[in-house]
Order: structure tokens, then sequence, then C-alpha cells
């Protein structure tokens, strides 16, 4: 299916829209998504082979996260057969940086094809996908400054 260069497209619209982002995609109520921003970030995650799980973040975080994680993955395919070959720890740990740098500290990243969590995140920095054969948990927690006792 062609994904429509204009969300003023409505036939394609409709036919974005009737399909689901993954089987068990949940969405939080302070995020929930109007139907063109659920349309626009379908058609992204179609155009980059993304299965998006589940999610309790901003549309502008969700896409970022979806293109920085396929731009690294399609930079290691391109890289030279003389450097190694990339793994899901560096996925992860560039994921984390990026998130980091933009977004403030705290943010956790797993990525591997096989892995079980439970985690507790920060309202609004928590997004599950998978992205060809990997899964990427992407989660941001409260960080507490400690004070010292009689400080």
């Amino acid at each position: 299916m062609d994904i429509p260069q204009k969300l003023n497209d409505k036939p394609a619209i409709q036919k974005l829209s009737q399909l689901s982002l993954g089987p068990t995609i949940t969405t939080h109520d302070r995020f929930r998504l109007a139907p063109t921003e659920e349309v626009k970030l379908a058609a992204t995650a179609i155009s980059l082979n993304v299965r998006l799980k589940s999610s309790d973040m901003p549309l502008h975080m969700q896409e970022h996260a979806l293109n920085y994680t396929r731009s690294l993955l399609d930079d290691s395919d391109s890289a030279p057969k003389s450097l190694p070959k990339f793994n899901p720890t560096h996925l992860a740990r560039a994921l984390k940086k990026e998130f980091d740098t933009l977004y403030g500290p705290a943010w956790h990243c797993v990525v591997g094809t096989s892995f079980g969590s439970f985690v507790t995140h920060s309202p609004g920095g928590f997004v599950y996908f998978s992205i060809d054969s990997l899964s990427v948990l992407l989660f941001k927690t409260e960080v507490l400054l400690v004070k010292e006792p009689g400080a």
C-alpha cells in the first residue's frame, strides 16, 4: 500500500486508519492522539517497517525514537565490512544518549530479540516497539537528588 504524501488524501487516510499499529498497542489517555496524528504515526511506522506495541509518549518523541532507531540500523548496514558489526548494545546506548541529550537525563533502553520487562516510568516517557527482528523498550525515570542527613 502506498503511503499518502499528503494527509489530505481521504481514501488513503481511510485505508491507513483501518490498519493497526500493532495487535497489542496501548496508549495512555494523556497522550491519546487525534485521528490525523494517529494516521501520521501509522504512516511513519509503515514506512520504517516498525510495529509500535505500547506507548505513553507525545507524538513527536515517538516519531523521533522510530526515525532515529531506523537511521542507526540503516547506517550500520551500509558501514564498511572492516568495521565491527552493529549490535543491540550499541543501539541501546545510542538511543539512550540521544534521548538524554534532547529530553533530559534518566532514559533507559533495552534492545534485543527476546526479553521480558516490568518497569516503572515517568509520565510521558515510555515507548515499546519492534523494528526488523529487534524489540526496543525506551523509558524515562525520575531523578531525585538525595540529601545527606544534616545537610
